[in-house]
């Protein structure tokens, strides 16, 4: 076992936007990859845990971008467990430059999901063998948990289409962050030069589901007291799954803070 998964890698140029820095989006591929390969170290990777009709699911993320890396910019990224709270597996990320500075920090919460009921199941016995780390804390103010908010304006729709859809069959997690994306004023995005991003994921989305888009600008607020951002743009996000004749079901919520 490997306790702590390091990859040196560089920036992709798809990972990158006008500004030649790394986007959110990339961020997340980044996590996403490194939390698939440490969980197969570990022994609890995607072919371990289906066999016994189990997988993992991200629920909720919070990171902080205190700096985005360049494009070719050579980075680490890695990854390691935070032990778990009631239902949740924690791990947590970081990606340092090439002299071991911090540029990006984050903090997950997982479900082991069973994959035939679509239920979660308690984390702890899947996570006691798993080293703790109790002393190696890259974001101390924990994944958040997002209250609705009011207010919301919807500013678009998005299709739940090929492109769209993980090894699990619904909405991988970083595409939410592309959708996101794409319901802000792209310059938001190119001119951020710090980032706070919190996101619940509450429900899966599933081939071929329609999902609103909802936002409204955040006044006032620059992140949270652990990691504040210089006042620039933010928002909060919410996608909606219309029905008919009923009140819309949530399937992720978001908060953006950008700094420059």
């Amino acid at each position: 076992m490997v306790d702590i998964f390091r990859e040196t890698t560089t920036v992709r140029y798809d990972y990158i936007d006008r500004s030649d820095r790394l986007t959110l989006g990339g961020i997340f591929s980044f996590f996403q990859e490194a939390a698939i390969n440490h969980a197969a170290n570990l022994g609890v990777g995607r072919d371990i845990m289906e066999n016994s009709g189990q997988g993992w699911v991200l629920s909720r993320l919070s990171l902080f971008v205190e700096r985005r890396p360049l494009y070719r910019e050579a980075i680490e990224v890695s990854t390691w467990p935070r032990r778990w709270e009631k239902l949740f597996a924690l791990r947590d990320f970081a990606i340092r430059d090439a002299k071991g500075n911090m540029a990006v920090r984050g903090r997950s919460a997982w479900l082991v999901l069973d994959i035939e009921k679509r239920r979660p199941l308690r984390a702890q016995s899947i996570m006691e063998p798993l080293p703790p780390n109790h002393d190696i804390d890259a974001f101390p103010a924990g994944a958040a948990g997002l209250n609705p908010r009011e207010n919301l304006e919807k500013s678009g729709e998005r299709a739940a289409l090929y492109s769209d859809i993980d090894y699990y069959g619904h909405v991988n997690n970083a595409r939410y962050i592309q959708w996101m994306q794409d319901a802000t004023d792209m310059n938001v995005h190119t001119n951020a030069a710090q980032i706070r991003l919190d996101i619940n994921y509450l429900s899966e989305v599933l081939p071929g589901e329609t999902v609103e888009l909802w936002t409204y600008p955040i006044e006032g607020i620059t992140g949270s007291q652990d990691y504040p951002v210089s006042p620039g743009p933010s928002f909060a996000y919410e996608g909606r799954r219309p029905k008919a004749g009923e009140q819309a079901q949530a399937v992720f919520r978001a908060e953006l803070f950008t700094g420059s």
